[in-house]
């Protein structure tokens, strides 16, 4: 393993750029011509676009902790936004962190569950493991904390030396994000504020509060904290000696649809294009998805509730315009922190990747937000990976999000650690043709779910593989789609291609085995 004194000055710099929640066709280099993405296209354009990239997990703590580890949900435990990754967890940033690299995280963590602590059911039972770490450990992003003032973080945060944090969605203003916003003269009434239909906001949509336009300041919301806080530590860190690897990841596009000021009026509802797929009547489909469908979110019971649009097609067109509003701004940002990269003169050594952590239905199927519903509204990612010097290329090759920890350590020429399961894309970055997976494993478990949104599925588990789609839930339905075919996934294929599903049950067996642990107390070289 290099050190810090053997560091060499050709070590690139990495700029990771991740958004919450947002659909692999939410950008314009997906082919999407409503939504204004110029920045984000200029890196495609210049980089490897990975169209047929999937997630892990489609739920946000166990898929970016899988993109912080390589491993799979089940793997490294953090399977549902009810507990936090483990404190001692390897990570890639760790591995740039021991090599030299100075390390940053601006904006969403989400890798320990204080913001979704209201996911937590305690069991009545004794605990399967006792946590061996001095009580805290896991509450650096409990709102709470920063009211006052900013916790101190360890030296080292998953392997980030450096942690500013914007911890919640829509229009409340918490951690780092918080103390920022209040240093430039913030209201912090106007902050910290329910997450609920009481939360103060201008012309919120009749039909669901969470569509509506914060009263603070446009330059106040979590996006610009993100750029300007990132932009901040590349101005800092390229200045000295060491390489830095830097996390930029913005809190939205996720629901409460909140666009500040004028992002809001960006997009018109009425001409805002719907999905083909909007009123699907899901004949067939698992009983808890055409539950969720006919769950209009005025009758939301939990604001991270799934539910459906039930034939409101105005409803629909103003989620998805008020999220392309959203995109606009990220997007906007993202063009800001990478003017950063450019004036530091450090772009031509800097790898930039952009991903998101899951989709959303935004209206596919007549649903809305995610939760154990397996289209690929909420499972495809948009995914690129720019290195100076490239030909930009774009390949249909699968990719998981497992694999970008793995990549960037390749690309940096930095050593791989125990119990890997992502798979480097070194080759697909030079080779459009070059495939290097037979399938994408995507896990999703709800523990205690008929808690709290009915009857649904604890386990669901799909493999994509070739053209074919197989999902089975734990009630025992399964979804098999041929995406080369039915890319709408509205034609679930029957028992008449009982070979094809007999195949890709074999295969799902295969993968649920690879997929197994055992690297976990795996003794490893001290030196």
């Amino acid at each position: 393993m290099t050190h810090l004194d053997e560091v060499q000055p050709a070590s690139p710099n990495v700029l990771f750029i991740i958004t919450d929640q947002q659909r692999a066709d939410h950008v314009g280099f997906a082919g999407n011509d409503t939504v204004r993405t110029p920045h984000l296209d200029s890196i495609a354009a210049r980089g490897t676009v990975f169209d047929n990239a999937w997630v892990a997990n489609p739920v946000c703590m166990p898929n970016r902790s899988s993109i912080m580890t390589g491993r799979m949900p089940s793997v490294h435990g953090v399977i549902f936004n009810d507990r936090s990754l483990e404190w001692g967890a390897n990570t890639h940033v760790r591995q740039f962190r021991q090599a030299g690299y100075r390390t940053a995280l601006i904006g969403k963590s989400h890798l320990q569950h204080g913001m979704s602590r209201t996911a937590a059911v305690e069991s009545d039972l004794g605990p399967a493991v006792f946590n061996p770490h001095p009580r805290g450990w896991n509450t650096l992003e409990d709102a709470e904390r920063y009211l006052d003032y900013a916790p101190e973080f360890p030296d080292s945060f998953y392997g980030f030396e450096h942690v500013e944090l914007a911890i919640d969605h829509g229009s409340r203003i918490s951690g780092h994000h918080m103390r920022w916003a209040l240093d430039k003269g913030a209201d912090i009434e106007e902050l910290v504020v329910p997450m609920n239909d009481q939360c103060p906001g201008d012309r919120r949509h009749r039909d669901w509060w969470q569509i509506f336009r914060p009263r603070y300041d446009a330059d106040l919301h979590s996006s610009r904290f993100v750029a300007e806080r990132t932009a901040a530590f590349i101005e800092d860190a390229s200045r000295g000696a060491q390489p830095w690897l830097a996390w930029a990841s913005f809190p939205d596009p996720h629901h409460p649809l909140c666009p500040p000021g004028e992002w809001f009026d960006r997009h018109r509802p009425a001409e805002v294009e719907l999905p083909r797929t909007v009123d699907d009547p899901l004949d067939g489909a698992p009983e808890h998805i055409r539950r969720f469908a006919n769950m209009h979110p005025s009758r939301q019971r939990m604001w991270v509730e799934p539910c459906g649009v039930a034939g409101d097609h105005g409803l629909a067109r103003a989620a998805i315009a008020a999220t392309y509003g959203m995109v606009e701004l990220i997007d906007d940002c993202v063009g800001q922190i990478v003017d950063t990269v450019d004036r530091a003169g450090v772009a031509d050594n800097t790898i930039i990747v952009f991903t998101s952590d899951h989709g959303d239905m935004m209206g596919d199927h007549g649903l809305l937000l995610k939760g154990c519903m397996h289209y690929r509204g909420t499972l495809q990612v948009p995914m690129v990976i720019a290195e100076p010097g490239q030909i930009p290329i774009r390949t249909a090759a699968l990719a998981s999000s497992i694999d970008l920890g793995p990549t960037l350590l390749d690309m940096a020429n930095l050593e791989p650690y125990e119990g890997l399961q992502g798979i480097s894309l070194m080759s697909q970055l030079e080779d459009p043709t070059a495939s290097i997976r037979d399938y994408v494993l995507i896990e999703d478990d709800i523990p205690n779910a008929a808690r709290s949104w009915g009857d649904m599925p604890n386990r669901t588990r799909t493999l994509i593989a070739a053209d074919l789609k197989y999902t089975r839930h734990s009630t025992g339905e399964e979804q098999l789609y041929n995406l080369a075919r039915d890319p709408d996934e509205l034609v679930r294929l029957s028992t008449g291609h009982s070979a094809q599903r007999a195949e890709m049950v074999e295969l799902l067996a295969d993968a649920l085995i690879a997929a197994d642990d055992n690297a976990r107390g795996a003794p490893v070289s001290s030196e």
